[in-house]
């Protein structure tokens, strides 16, 4: 993952994964890896390991692309 690719994961998907995967509160072990990867990505030196990113791109392609509801707003 380059810097520019991680950078975009952490800024705009990451936060999207992290509600969702927040709202759901089903897996303990994924709640602690989305805030993990949160909490790490805050440093600039970070970069996250082989298994990290892996893990991370599955759920940025699961939860972090799709629209979670379409909010309408009229006049």
């Amino acid at each position: 993952m380059t810097a520019q690719e991680l950078d975009e994961v952490l800024t705009f998907r990451w936060p999207i994964v992290m509600r969702r995967v927040m709202a759901d509160g089903s897996d303990e072990w994924l709640k602690g890896f989305v805030r993990s990867i949160a909490r790490h990505g805050k440093r600039p030196a970070w970069r996250p390991s082989q298994k990290q990113e892996q893990i991370m791109r599955r759920l940025v392609s699961e939860l972090g692309t799709a629209p979670e509801g379409l909010n309408v707003i009229e006049d």
